[in-house]
């Protein structure tokens, strides 16, 4: 899969904030980052766009684009309306996905264990983020699925971040067997157990994450 330019800035720049490189209320300036990435404006703006939509940013008119981080209580609150929206699609999808579905569904998690074989952990969560969309699809319900797609782009950064923590994409990946088993047999109170759980992120998760926002 491949991952257009203005995509991999995004993903640098979600990286550069995680990192400390750009603080909370920064501006960013387009024409120093076009330097910095050695493109023209074009795709910086695509990127920053990028940023604006997965709410790790916020345009204000006359002025540019600035960083804009989440403090702990919105994220948890966040992840915990994650949870609960994706235990929603879990819950309905078990009942209503069809074989094609479940299909998809499969081959999407093949492609999420390549990834981890190649050690790719953009191309996982792009695979990850595919698998989870045939489910809020399986759901049949448009506007629950609206607003999962909706929240899960605005979560985007700080899932792929979790990713990097060490021994999570292989846990993600057993999750992810729960889930397609559960999906499969038409359990729909165990599809959403494990969804809820795998989307969660409470006790040690959360304490990683936080501390990887606040270096």
């Amino acid at each position: 899969m491949e991952i257009r330019r203005a995509d991999q800035i995004a993903n640098t720049l979600e990286q550069l904030v995680f990192s400390g490189e750009f603080q909370d209320g920064e501006r960013l300036d387009e024409l120093k980052l076009a330097e910095q990435f050695h493109v023209s404006r074009t795709p910086i703006r695509e990127a920053l766009q990028v940023l604006v939509s997965s709410g790790m940013a916020e345009q204000i008119p006359r002025r540019g684009v600035f960083i804009r981080q989440p403090g702990p209580v919105e994220l948890i609150e966040m992840f915990e309306t994650m949870a609960e929206l994706e235990a929603a699609c879990g819950r309905l999808a078990a009942t209503r996905m069809s074989d094609k579905d479940l299909a998809s569904l499969a081959n999407a998690n093949d492609r999420c264990q390549q990834a981890i074989q190649d050690t790719d952990h953009d191309r996982y969560y792009a695979e990850n983020e595919t698998f989870h969309q045939i489910i809020y699809r399986g759901a049949a319900n448009t506007f629950l699925a609206n607003q999962a797609l909706q929240l899960q782009n605005r979560l985007r950064a700080y899932r792929r971040i979790q990713l990097r923590f060490r021994g999570r994409m292989k846990q993600s990946m057993e999750e992810h067997s729960q889930i397609l088993c559960a999906l499969s047999d038409g359990d729909a109170d165990l599809a959403a157990q494990t969804l809820r759980g795998h989307v969660a992120v409470q006790g040690e998760k959360f304490h990683q994450l936080i501390a990887t926002l606040n270096r």
